[in-house]
């Protein structure tokens, strides 16, 4: 009973998205938001969230602070708190259909076992940035996107389309039989200044986890391998830096038309 309880308590904190900045992108991706708590008295820009679920026709409420401090366990909420329903991932085909509907060649990122919450956070974040068309992450022995996930990426993953897969190897595999080359980030790759991004190709950029890379079978799927050159003491960036590196690099490059 006690186990059923606390991951009752779980999955409603998971369902929970606080702070006005992952708030107001929740809104306004149309991420799923039934209920919004303000605090109150509540002053600046979380008037501009009262106004905008209103807008959206999403039922606010207005708390002390303490109820908000309680369901979040105590996290820095700003005196916002949104209970969203579970977050809908979109199927792989979803994701050429964005790039299709933005006249572009799929750009499109894989995560191979990021297990860290807040580094996938930060990596939806950077792509959202970068204009990549969707995310591909593993159903399995992977960070799922939870409100830490949205927090931690200011609300992006309400921008960008994600999907998850049970088998990640498979997903590349249809990659490529719709004219995606595949790029794997790992150490012993070549400088990713120096490579091809395809032109008017569809690429997928693949980071692996922080401690043991891209897998071997993910690896073996890879068209090529790049790497970030280090310069000091410190061998390599964690995975968020490192996705951040290269999808803005291939962004630019691919945004000039030279890639």
């Amino acid at each position: 009973m006690k186990n059923e309880i606390k991951n009752n308590m779980k999955n409603e904190r998971e369902n929970l998205i606080y702070g006005r900045n992952a708030v107001t992108e929740a809104i306004r991706g149309g991420l799923g938001a039934e209920k919004i708590l303000i605090q109150q008295n509540i002053e600046g820009e979380g008037k501009k969230v009262f106004a905008l679920a209103k807008k959206a026709g999403i039922p606010v409420q207005a708390v002390p602070r303490f109820v908000l401090d309680k369901e979040t366990g105590g996290a820095a909420h700003q005196g916002v708190v949104a209970y969203t329903t579970e977050f809908a991932y979109a199927e792989l085909l979803d994701l050429y259909d964005a790039a299709r509907a933005a006249g572009e060649a799929p750009f499109l990122l894989a995560l191979d076992g990021i297990e860290d919450p807040h580094n996938l956070g930060s990596i939806l974040r950077s792509a959202e940035g970068a204009g990549v068309h969707g995310v591909v992450i593993p159903k399995h022995r992977a960070a799922s996107v939870t409100a830490a996930v949205m927090k931690v990426s200011a609300g992006a993953a309400a921008h960008i389309k994600v999907a998850r897969v049970p088998n990640l190897t498979a997903a590349l595999a249809d990659m490529k039989g719709h004219g995606v080359w595949i790029f794997g980030l790992e150490a012993d790759g070549s400088p990713y200044r120096e490579a091809d991004y395809g032109g008017s190709g569809g690429l997928c950029l693949v980071i692996g986890s922080e401690g043991a890379g891209v897998s071997r079978l993910v690896r073996e799927a890879c068209d090529f391998l790049i790497a970030i050159p280090m310069h000091g003491q410190i061998g390599s960036l964690n995975a968020g830096s490192a996705a951040a590196v290269a999808l803005f690099e291939i962004a630019a490059r691919r945004g000039e038309g030279t890639a």
